[in-house]
């Protein structure tokens, strides 16, 4: 009698033009080979729900190759070892890696003999599964390398972050107020800018939605901006350009107002303010900070233990709604941190 299992997964089927729609993806349910020597098989608990996968659905050259058509979308995802054929995995253990929306991966783990699947090992009482999608996931270590290495902020500075109550966003604010900075967040409902003021720290918040956002940035930032984090582009990355100060740092990480877009990307018009204002512009990807995660990942991990840091997490539930789940991020509906728990 044979042992497969059946194993769930979201493919790509086509190249969306706009707003990814059903008909872009498949769902198909497959028999789950057995694992081989030297590799793992893992049930999925969690699927990350991040903006660039919008991206990584087009064709063209990026920082990642796309997805191609009839592959398993790619994700960041986190689960647990049922069946090991690898001496450095036990069944049991709980790993984070990149395997896909499905319910199953057959993973080749990482040994000193070869470099496999990119697989990790964690600590579940150190810290919840969901914090190592979170925190001390993709979205502390964008936060954390894109904010220290790249926007270099200095105590007393004024630090702004657009997205400010999403996964990377809240945590920018955060470790710029460990870091001794004044920290205004861009957010796009009253009770987001208020979870940022109240619960995360923050020194203010402006509702992008209402009234003059370059008058409200004005009032929030007297004396202007040194440091932007950019998650959103558009917009909102154009009026900040009019309230920086001389030696900016603008840090873009995410253009989320733009990724659905049928019509040519918004750039800043505003953009010799760069000149006038001697600043610097500088795009960051998270993965170039890769050999680097661990250091960084130890001092957050402390930041948390002392009560520093802290972010929320949103769970949406069931494989089937990965696209309804997916869309969250680009109306405005999630609070933090998304995640799909593949039940």
């Amino acid at each position: 009698m044979s042992s497969l299992i059946s194993n769930t997964r979201i493919l790509l089927a086509s190249r969306p033009v706009g707003n990814p729609t059903p008909e872009n993806l498949t769902i198909e349910t497959v028999e789950q080979p057995n694992p081989e020597a030297g590799q793992v098989l893992v049930k999925t608990i969690y699927v990350s729900l991040d903006p660039a996968m919008r991206g990584w659905m087009n064709e063209g050259k990026s920082y990642i190759p796309p997805i191609q058509l009839g592959d398993v979308f790619r994700a960041g995802t986190a689960g647990q070892v049922i069946t090991s054929n690898h001496p450095d995995y036990a069944v049991g253990d709980y790993v984070t890696g990149s395997w896909g929306v499905q319910q199953f991966g057959l993973l080749t783990g990482v040994s000193d003999q070869a470099k496999g699947d990119d697989i990790r090992k964690v600590d579940t009482t150190i810290a919840p599964l969901e914090t190592y999608m979170a925190t001390l996931g993709m979205p502390g270590m964008t936060a954390y390398f894109g904010l220290l290495d790249t926007g270099q902020p200095q105590p007393g500075e004024t630090v702004v972050v657009s997205g400010a109550a999403g996964a990377v966003g809240s945590v920018v604010g955060q470790i710029a107020k460990i870091k001794g900075c004044r920290v205004v967040g861009i957010a796009g409902d009253q009770e987001k800018c208020d979870y940022c003021v109240n619960e995360l720290g923050f020194d203010a918040c402006v509702n992008y939605k209402t009234g003059d956002l370059r008058k409200a940035l004005k009032a929030a930032c007297p004396e202007g901006i040194d440091v932007y984090f950019d998650n959103v582009g558009g917009d909102i990355l154009d009026t900040v350009l009019t309230q920086i100060r001389r030696k900016a740092r603008i840090v873009i990480c995410g253009a989320i107002s733009q990724y659905n877009n049928t019509t040519p990307v918004k750039g800043p018009s505003n953009y010799l303010s760069l000149l006038t204002n001697r600043a610097r512009m500088e795009g960051i990807v998270v993965f170039d900070n890769a050999a680097n995660y661990g250091t960084a990942a130890r001092e957050m991990a402390d930041w948390i233990h002392e009560g520093k840091l802290g972010a929320r997490v949103q769970v949406e539930h069931g494989i089937d709604n990965f696209l309804s789940t997916l869309m969250m991020l680009f109306t405005g509906q999630n609070f933090g941190k998304l995640l799909l728990k593949v039940d």
